[in-house]
């Protein structure tokens, strides 16, 4: 299957402009294309948030995706980085039209799969040391790291929400009612009615 993805960050810009690259990128390379997905939404916004985190989780291997540039794709360097290290484990061939690359099962691929693989451990190698150090400063400054011994959670799922429990179960309401007007499980519900001492 062939996918062409196209996405415009405003209502005042047009899907039209990127269409037409498509399908002339798709002529001149006597493709045919299966599907078209597009959106308007910033870039900025998480893949998952978009049409292409579906597109990517349907995407099978030898399928292609066309874009009219990697920009299409995300605005944060990383992030597009770790779309297109997905989609080349997945086996998908990507193309865009103005940078002319395509990223499928070819040398160039394997090494940019590597770079892109690379950056992701560094990344996360990068807020585990962060991490780290963020706790170190905090024992050097005498702070006490975790629960104390013998210590509870003074936050709960229905904190705050004792007066409405209480009055649902004066008039009567059933637990499993309560639990669907608060949208928790029958657990959490018995779990704070015994710390509400009811």
């Amino acid at each position: 299957m062939i996918y062409a993805y196209i996405r415009v960050s405003t209502d005042k810009q047009t899907v039209e402009n990127q269409r037409f690259e498509i399908e002339k990128f798709a002529r001149v390379r006597e493709l045919n294309i299966d599907k078209w997905i597009s959106e308007t939404v910033s870039g900025t916004k998480s893949v998952q948030k978009r049409k292409l985190g579906p597109l990517i989780k349907k995407l099978k291997k030898g399928d292609t995706l066309i874009a009219s540039e990697i920009s299409r794709l995300g605005r944060r360097l990383m992030e597009v980085m770790s779309i297109l290290n997905t989609l080349m484990q997945k086996k998908i061939t990507v193309l865009t039209v103005k940078e002319k690359y395509e990223l499928g099962n070819n040398i160039q691929s394997q090494i940019l799969a590597f770079a892109f693989s690379l950056s992701a451990q560094i990344e996360r190698d990068l807020i585990s040391q962060r991490t780290r150090e963020g706790l170190a400063r905090r024992v050097a400054e005498g702070q006490k790291l975790g629960r104390h011994k013998g210590g509870h959670n003074s936050h709960y799922k229905l904190t705050g929400k004792e007066g409405l429990i209480k009055t649902m179960l004066e008039y009567g309401y059933s637990k499993a009612a309560i639990c669907r007007k608060l949208k928790c499980n029958p657990k959490t519900l018995d779990d704070h009615l015994r710390r509400m001492e009811v």
